[in-house]
């Protein structure tokens, strides 16, 4: 009989720790993710400072980007990459910026990263505007430009 009673409650201190990991480890693993993903940006692209973290938008700054942030965890998005150039044709510096990160935030190579930056922000002109949707490596990617400067917009859905 004591047996049967030293199984069944070493049963339940089991069911009990287990379902104790499942709720905590849930709701801090979006934040602890996003926040490795910023240190991780910092410690592999040179000159990438963490900024400020409002919501769930970590902004970063770089000498080859007029505003650089992190989005995690949208409504519609696992992931945002934000990059804004400080004219309306950026330098190549900036694709390989783009790049770079996007490679770390969305694990997928950096040359489809490159590709796809570029291509998105060369459509824009005459014929498509100055805003233009592309996907690109099942990423989603969205540019903007005015008179002065560029932006591109990288996300995953967050059903991928």
């Amino acid at each position: 009989m004591r047996t049967d009673f030293g199984r069944s409650t070493i049963l339940a201190a089991i069911l009990l720790a287990a379902s104790a990991l499942t709720v905590s480890g849930t709701q801090p693993a979006r934040a602890d993710r996003c926040e490795d993903i910023a240190k991780e940006l910092k410690s592999q692209v040179d000159g990438i400072k963490i900024g400020i973290t409002t919501g769930k938008t970590i902004y970063l700054s770089h000498p080859q980007a007029r505003e650089l942030s992190l989005g995690c965890r949208g409504a519609n998005f696992s992931n945002e990459l934000y990059a804004k150039a400080d004219r309306r044709k950026p330098k190549p510096e900036f694709f390989e910026l783009v790049a770079s990160a996007g490679a770390i935030v969305f694990t997928i190579p950096k040359p489809d990263v490159m590709t796809g930056s570029t291509r998105c922000i060369k459509r824009m002109g005459l014929l498509r505007g100055d805003r233009v949707k592309m996907r690109f490596r099942r990423l989603n990617m969205e540019c903007t430009r005015t008179k002065t400067e560029a932006a591109i917009a990288i996300t995953r859905g967050s059903d991928e």
